[in-house]
């Protein structure tokens, strides 16, 4: 396919035009292409194939039996075309490869009998049965098209494949003009990558395996690299907001970290380097903070907030929930009180005085630090001089909100954590338009939890080893993936194993249920009972997932511990473990498959959230670690990040390497990208 270029005034306008244009797309034709998602003449072009099938020719004796597969012959035998059934034919002919006289048969294809003549040269593509000597054929090929590779597509029963695969063979034909490169000519060639007219034609009608891979390749690279020009725009629209300078006193904040009771972690100490860089820069600050659990996330956040404080500005933390607002609040007060940073708690519980009170001394700049939940976003928050903000388990609030947070000040620089290791795959991808630190070490002194896989049958065992520590004083939790019964799934469910384990420990022992049907008032009164040792044992669904310290809790038992994915598990068990008792986590389970047993050896092979996390996103894939999409995270129609991560990183360094350039979206080789990205970029700003 011969090299186009970009004209200075090229851009894909045509391509987004409705598939209504192409001859053949009627009313009904244009709804079932509707329900593949294809709407536009470029979603049409980026319904790529599944996979080929070779139409290169081969004999019989070197063709394995099942195999799909090209033979080129002479039509030994008249075509015989008889019909049974309503509407059903079958056509049979003789085929003769060389030596073998190979019998074919089609089924309701009655037309192919006027395109056969006695002794002509045909090539039949179809499925070869090797003990009788049969081909099930599936179409006669013209001379030009043997050798070629058939795509086979993600068709359904409203659009065949011979319809999709006209209709973009149409739409090539039409539009092929339109196809100008989207990457540079500059980048094309560093990677050794095809035009975009040649990606598509080689996508769809490649002529060798050799080119449909080249193509795959390119389109791959394609996707990645305007992903990763959306998320560097992001970050540049971002960082070109009116930022504030937060020029912190560095002796007051250095002579505060002496007073600390522990050493920082090296890791600990460079996070902070990075934060507080920022934070001193004119420029906005959007950075995640991610750490594995009881990785110290909360004092490098209280080192931001005390940097804000000497700089004379406000800092604002918000958290997902009260009881989580609540704990912030307690820690941050105590940890707080000798530097008199003032410390101040808004929820949704607050008492209209206290409210009242508290915005007005947040308004004349009294208060240092507001910790609260969504009432931090409420309208009738002024912050007399707000500085930073920052969202705790970030993964929990929506663009939107983050987005609020921000205008609630004079533009703060915002600080976002989370306590979900994720790996390098998945940072550059969902979390491609803040800067990210992270911590990846423990304290020293923290003790490692003990962790074991048992069967089912071991249950009572480990019911009694409950009550054992109990007996010295501990609290534990019980894990289970279902409220109620299902008739679907042989599992454990939060009601039944409640009854059985008040059974089992009362009346020594006081018994908590906690599920996800609880409003969050009931949640917030049931862990907050758990916490004051009213409860000894907390029955509870996934919803402690992310939640409060419970120093006392040193048990985690774990049922069927085969249903939750790795990093959901290592979040369970890093609710135990936070204070100084040794602590324990049990997985029951017994898993059917490679694939849970995988699982459950790795959680007992490592504590290493980071670990776990790629070994999750390996077994799982980005959908499910994930969870809801995060912002900006596409499902990619071709591109793999976890197994092309050596690419995504590389469409990363283009993009940032082309939005380095002065006035990049004037260059003649850049006018189609810039001005693609621009009728595209709204959707990005806007998802939620």
């Amino acid at each position: 396919m011969e090299e186009e270029t970009n004209t200075m005034g090229a851009a894909p306008i045509p391509l987004e035009n409705s598939v209504e244009e192409l001859s053949g797309v009627g009313e009904k034709r244009l709804l079932g292409l509707h329900h593949l998602s294809i709407f536009t003449i470029e979603d049409l072009l980026m319904k790529f194939p599944l996979r080929y099938s070779d139409l290169a020719t081969k004999l019989p004796s070197e063709t394995g039996d099942g195999e799909k597969v090209t033979f080129k012959g002479m039509v030994s035998s008249a075509p015989v075309l008889s019909r049974f059934g309503y509407k059903k034919t079958r056509l049979n002919f003789r085929l003769l490869v060389e030596h073998d006289n190979i019998a074919v048969t089609f089924f309701n294809q009655p037309w192919l009998q006027k395109k056969l003549d006695l002794e002509q040269e045909v090539a039949v593509y179809g499925t070869y049965e090797k003990s009788k000597q049969t081909l099930s054929g599936i179409k006669i090929l013209l001379p030009d098209q043997v050798d070629e590779m058939e795509a086979i597509y993600p068709a359904s029963k409203e659009i065949q494949q011979r319809t999709l695969k006209s209709l973009i063979e149409q739409a090539l034909g039409k539009y092929q003009d339109d196809l100008v490169n989207l990457i540079p000519e500059s980048i094309r060639a560093q990677y050794k990558l095809l035009s975009r007219k040649a990606m598509f034609f080689g996508m769809h009608f490649p002529q060798s395996l050799i080119e449909a891979q080249n193509a795959r390749r390119t389109a791959s690279f394609e996707e990645f690299f305007i992903f990763q020009m959306r998320m560097q725009l992001l970050k540049l629209m971002d960082q070109n907001h009116q930022g504030r300078a937060i020029v912190f006193d560095n002796p007051r904040l250095k002579a505060f970290i002496q007073t600390l009771p522990f050493e920082l972690t090296d890791a600990q100490k460079k996070v902070v380097n990075e934060i507080v860089a920022d934070m001193r820069r004119p420029k906005h600050m959007n950075r995640l903070l991610q750490g594995d659990v009881g990785s110290g996330k909360t004092v490098v956040a209280a080192l931001a907030i005390y940097a804000a404080f000497t700089a004379g500005m406000q800092a604002a933390l918000m958290a997902p929930t009260e009881i989580l607002a609540q704990q912030h609040a307690k820690t941050l007060g105590d940890f707080f009180d000798p530097a008199e940073v003032r410390v101040e708690l808004l929820t949704g519980s607050t008492k209209a005085a206290a409210r009242r009170q508290i915005l007005a001394d947040l308004a004349d700049g009294s208060i240092d630090l507001l910790i609260g939940t969504h009432a931090l976003i409420q309208d009738d928050i002024v912050f007399h001089n707000l500085g930073l903000a920052i969202i705790d388990e970030q993964h929990r609030f929506g663009v939107k909100q983050r987005a609020k947070l921000r205008e609630i000040g004079m533009n703060p620089d915002i600080l976002a954590m989370t306590a979900t290791p994720i790996p390098r795959t998945l940072a550059i991808t969902s979390y491609g338009e803040m800067d990210i630190s992270v911590i990846d070490q423990l304290p020293k002194g923290r003790q490692p939890i003990q962790t074991r896989w048992l069967r089912g049958n071991a249950l009572e065992q480990v019911v009694k080893f409950i009550l054992q520590q109990l007996e010295t004083g501990a609290q534990a939790y019980v894990v289970t993936p279902l409220i109620e019964e299902s008739e679907a799934l042989d599992v454990q469910n939060a009601h039944a194993v409640y009854e059985e384990l008040q059974k089992y420990f009362m009346p020594q022992y006081q018994v908590g249920l906690l599920h996800g049907r609880m409003n969050n008032q009931e949640k917030d009164a049931v862990m907050s009972q758990f916490k004051s040792n009213q409860f000894q044992v907390l029955v509870a669904t996934t919803v402690i997932e992310v939640g409060v310290d419970v120093p006392n809790a040193s048990v985690m038992m774990i049922l069927d511990a085969d249903r939750f994915g790795l990093a959901q598990l290592h979040q369970l068990r890093g609710r135990v473990g936070r204070g100084s008792r040794a602590s324990y986590a049990f997985l029951i389970a017994d898993p059917k498959t490679q694939f849970g047993i995988e699982r459950m050896e790795a959680m007992t092979a490592t504590t290493d959230g980071f670990v776990l996390a790629q070994k999750d996103l390996e077994l799982r894939g980005a959908g499910d670690v994930l969870g809801r999409r995060q912002s900006g995270m596409p499902e990619f129609k071709i591109g793999d990040p976890v197994k092309d991560l050596l690419m995504m990183e590389a469409a990363q360094q283009s993009a940032m390497q082309v939005l380095d350039a002065p006035n990049w979206d004037q260059a003649p080789e850049n006018k189609a990208l810039a001005h693609y990205l621009s009728e595209t970029m709204e959707r990005y700003r806007n998802f939620d």
